[in-house]
């Protein structure tokens, strides 16, 4: 799996049509989508960069904010480990020189069916990172999701996360209605 998709409860069907479509115009003819046991949530396997992927779904969303309904979040995942403390710990020190020099960074939970301690984990990342926090502007972003016993890692930029959310925003819904 190299996605995670977040909809509205129930309506799974409908974001899993949305989400097959998109990967085909781009080039993925049969990625593998899955419904989760867990309202709300789809995974997605697809051979291409998931990172890749966000940018064009950003381009589409700027370009045709109606084309993209049912999918509220497209998460690429670019690691999986087990979900304990010290799998997590060392997969994220592998990763932390993609954090520049005088980069901030801000570490960011989600958990799903999972016990693990957010702040111990948060704690234990941390500790083997030396640049600066900023919870509110940073420049990278480690993204650490918990589904299912396993964990997942994306890696963001500023640039990436600009528009993580798709089309789905309380101001486009309402303009769609012709409320303001």
């Amino acid at each position: 799996m190299n996605l995670i998709v977040t909809c509205a409860r129930h309506l799974e069907p409908e974001a899993e049509q949305e989400l097959r479509k998109f990967l085909e115009e781009m080039g993925d003819s049969e990625p593998t989508i899955t419904i989760t046991k867990m309202s709300g949530i789809l995974t997605a396997n697809t051979t291409l960069n998931p990172v890749e992927i966000i940018k064009k779904l950003r381009e589409r969303i700027i370009d045709e904010p109606w084309s993209i309904r049912y999918c509220l979040r497209i998460i690429p995942i670019q690691n999986t480990t087990e979900t304990d403390v010290g799998s997590i710990g060392k997969q994220v020190s592998d990763m932390k020189d993609l954090i520049s020099d005088g980069e901030s960074y801000r570490i960011s939970i989600e958990k799903r069916n999972s016990d693990i301690s957010s702040q111990e984990l948060i704690a234990h990342i941390a500790k083997n990172i030396k640049n600066k926090v900023s919870l509110e502007f940073p420049d990278k972003v480690i993204q650490k999701q918990s589904l299912f016993g396993i964990s997942r890692q994306s890696n963001t930029n500023r640039d990436t996360r600009k528009k993580s959310r798709c089309g789905n925003s309380k101001k486009n819904r309402h303009s769609k209605r012709g409320k303001n």
